[in-house]
């Protein structure tokens, strides 16, 4: 890549990390914040899935993705960004459940905008790169959580969860700097998008799509289970006090995110050297999620030590599946549709948001533990890896009868 392209990169890199710290501070702060607030585990639930309302709602319908792909990229990130760091800070000065609950669905919404903005970006890159800068978001997203929980956990044992919030909100905003400086303009990632562009109900009857759309889901729904319950099931479940929660949900994030880098970089040269992107990254995408499907065997076991054990091998399962499905996407969509395609594969992913938090939540109350819930997460990894096997045909460009001559 030239150093323009990989100077977008690396900032694209830090904002989803940033990204992810914001998204997940709540479950860092949820054993001392619920608690607190004296909430039942339904009510922890609700607010864990509150982001994901319209974070997921404002791709699903495509409005998150119609900005990405109708006005300069670069601007409305920027935009986007400034709502999502507004919103955490602000989580810092309020109180009671319904207040707290609104600074969610406004983080929701400033974030809706980011994987439709990658993706416009990406798509404009060559194939044999796509592994490499999807992998790096991807591995930001695990690498947020994982300096975030142990930065969160240092915050929130020495200043408490208010503090929590506002710092790392404040912090956040120097990113802003360097991206005005550097963003993507016209002529400078992207090609024109061609006119007219393809309608979104031209992509919902393409059978790809949905392949991906419900595939996204299935991959989700273990990765959002993980970052909103782990760190409640570590101390509640396990016994673990706060310092030991947040060192080794920092592990398992940074496990997931060597695993994404290494498959990756991996399926790049795999591709350079001539091999079809479509055995390479659906290979990969389906392996990963079917290894990821062990952590249903968290429900059988009782020993601790074998616990983490299956944990970390379903951890580095799913590091492996999402080093490639995005790259899979933006092949499949184009330049012409990435913004709209990834809008709504990511807020039909996204909907997994609201799910997982909520499932537990409902689960530990009636059944005082999480053993059901991490047997459902491995069966719906299990489904993922059907999907993304059978419903996603060749990885190559769909023709969009709308831009055919």
């Amino acid at each position: 890549m030239s150093r323009s392209e990989w100077v977008v990169v690396v900032l694209l890199v830090a904002s989803v990390f940033i990204n992810y710290i914001d998204r997940s501070n709540l479950s860092i702060a949820a054993p001392v914040f619920e608690r607190q607030l004296a909430l039942s585990p339904l009510q922890m639930g609700s607010l864990l899935s509150a982001f994901f309302w319209t974070y997921a709602l404002l791709q699903l319908l495509g409005f998150a993705g119609w900005l990405s792909d109708r006005f300069p990229v670069g601007l409305v990130f920027a935009g986007g960004y400034l709502v999502w760091s507004a919103a955490t800070i602000a989580t810092g000065f309020l109180s009671g459940f319904m207040l707290i609950y609104a600074a969610r669905l406004v983080l929701g919404a400033g974030e809706s905008i980011t994987y439709p903005c990658y993706s416009r970006i990406f798509a404009e890159l060559p194939q044999h790169h796509r592994g490499r800068a999807n992998a790096l978001i991807d591995a930001g997203t695990k690498l947020g959580p994982a300096v975030g929980t142990f930065i969160g956990g240092l915050l929130l044992i020495r200043f408490g969860w208010r503090i929590l919030f506002i710092a790392l909100g404040i912090g956040g905003l120097f990113w802003l700097v360097p991206w005005v400086r550097w963003m993507p303009r016209p002529g400078h990632l992207q090609a024109k998008t061609p006119e007219p562009l393809p309608s979104t109900l031209e992509l919902l009857g393409v059978r790809a799509a949905w392949g991906t759309f419900l595939g996204q889901f299935c991959g989700n729904y273990f990765f959002y289970f993980l970052l909103t319950w782990l760190p409640i099931y570590l101390v509640r479940e396990r016994g673990l006090s706060l310092g030991m929660m947040t060192g080794f949900t920092s592990v398992v994030f940074l496990l997931v995110a060597a695993a994404t880098i290494t498959a990756g970089w991996i399926s790049d040269r795999l591709i350079a050297g001539g091999s079809s992107p479509t055995r390479v990254r659906k290979s990969i995408v389906v392996v990963g999620l079917s290894v990821a499907s062990v952590l249903a065997g968290l429900a059988f076991i009782g020993s601790l030590t074998a616990s983490i054990a299956c944990l970390l091998v379903a951890c580095i399962g799913y590091g492996t599946y999402a080093s490639n499905h995005w790259a899979i996407s933006q092949t499949l969509s184009g330049p012409a549709m990435a913004g709209r395609w990834t809008s709504v594969q990511n807020g039909v992913g996204n909907l997994a948001g609201i799910a997982a938090p909520w499932i537990a939540g409902l689960t530990v109350q009636v059944n005082g533990s999480s053993r059901l819930a991490f047997f459902l997460t491995g069966l719906i990894a299990t489904a993922g890896a059907l999907i993304w096997g059978f419903m996603v045909p060749r990885v190559e460009p769909v023709l969009w009868k709308s831009l055919s001559p």
